[in-house]
């Protein structure tokens, strides 16, 4: 395993992480529940499944699919996700 890899991704992901509906859906929980452990888990297990989506995914579509083509369409889509949720807010 590359450790620099290894950090990489870990320090991406949590930084992208911070903040987000995730995080504040979990707090949230928290908040209305005063489960923490409970939470923890829950909230845990679904970043690690949706992450594994996110792995075989795209371990397979960049096999099929440039490099540059799902940059851009991530790029277009993660910018029309942003205005969507600003206009519907």
């Amino acid at each position: 395993m590359s450790k620099a890899l290894f950090w990489t991704t870990f320090v991406t992901v949590f930084l992208a992480e911070l903040g987000d509906k995730t995080q504040l859906a979990a707090m949230t929980a928290t908040a209305r529940s005063g489960a923490i452990v409970t939470v923890f888990f829950a909230a845990s297990a679904a970043l690690v499944c949706a992450t594994a989506i996110g792995v075989l995914v795209g371990g397979a579509l960049f096999k099929l699919v440039p490099e540059y083509v799902i940059k851009y369409f991530a790029g277009v889509t993660f910018i029309g996700v942003g205005i969507w949720v600003i206009v519907k807010g």
